[in-house]
């Protein structure tokens, strides 16, 4: 079992998400906090990156306030060890598949092991174009986190048997942000997953309010929140941790 898997022992997992940086290195150390102290599972941090493909408008506004502030990757690093200082929740990072490569994929591997990062979620790179960074990953013990959609059928099969600590999937075609209605077939979707493996699957893309959460953890494993706490980091600014704490426990006591 990994770090990750782990986190799902107790029961359903919450795994929200913040942007790295938004909008300071402080505010992102207090937020990854106050997620922590509500009870998150794993927390995702997102780097920021120039052509978010995957993040809609909500997210890549966050980017561009990180990228204002001075972000790099290597203040990502150090703000990963201001949080390490204060909780020891699992984290993830989601970056686009340029910010290893460029940085050097040892290089950007052992930092993360060194700074207890569990595993990475890069969503432009797919599965069958991993073989680069793999005997990384595998060398620093960092999970690979797959992603499934609804459009992963063919490939189900040998997505969901290569899985590593959590399986991310993605709740809709298109680009992040809150929605108000999901496809009915998710939830056979899950089951489909858990027949090929033991390993959690969490899902993601749009879940922004308890009454979503709570129905979707119904058959999901964890509940992955980004754009709706990205948004509360917009509007609270430095003063978000609060907000995005009391946020995060209301989403923790629906799906629980």
């Amino acid at each position: 079992m990994s770090q990750l898997t782990d986190a799902f022992a107790t029961g359903k997992a919450f795994i929200p998400f913040i942007v790295a940086g938004d909008p300071d290195a402080a505010s992102t150390v207090a937020n990854a906090v106050a997620l922590a102290e509500a009870g998150a599972d794993i927390i995702e941090l997102g780097i920021p990156f120039s052509d978010p493909v995957a993040d809609g408008p909500v997210i890549q506004a966050g980017d561009l306030r990180a990228f204002n502030g001075g972000i790099t990757v290597d203040t990502v690093f150090a703000i990963v060890a201001a949080i390490r200082e204060k909780v020891q929740t699992p984290l993830v990072f989601l970056t686009y598949a340029n910010v290893p490569f460029k940085y050097g994929y040892d290089r950007f591997c052992a930092q993360c092991q060194a700074l207890g990062v569990a595993g990475l979620v890069i969503p432009d790179l797919p599965y069958e174009a991993q073989g680069e960074i793999r005997p990384f990953t595998r060398k620093y013990g960092l999970d690979l986190i797959t992603l499934i959609t609804l459009n992963s059928q063919d490939r189900l099969p040998a997505l969901a048997k290569a899985a590593e600590g959590f399986i991310y999937v993605v709740s809709t075609e298109g680009i992040t942000g809150a929605r108000d209605n999901f496809d009915q077939r998710l939830a056979t979707l899950f089951a489909q997953i858990r027949q090929y493996t033991t390993v959690p699957a969490a899902l993601g893309f749009g879940i922004h309010t308890p009454e979503q959460a709570q129905t979707l953890a119904r058959f999901a494993d964890g509940i992955i929140v980004g754009s709706a706490i990205v948004a509360l980091a917009a509007t609270h600014g430095t003063q978000a941790a609060p907000v995005i704490g009391a946020y995060a426990k209301e989403m923790i006591a629906a799906i629980r």
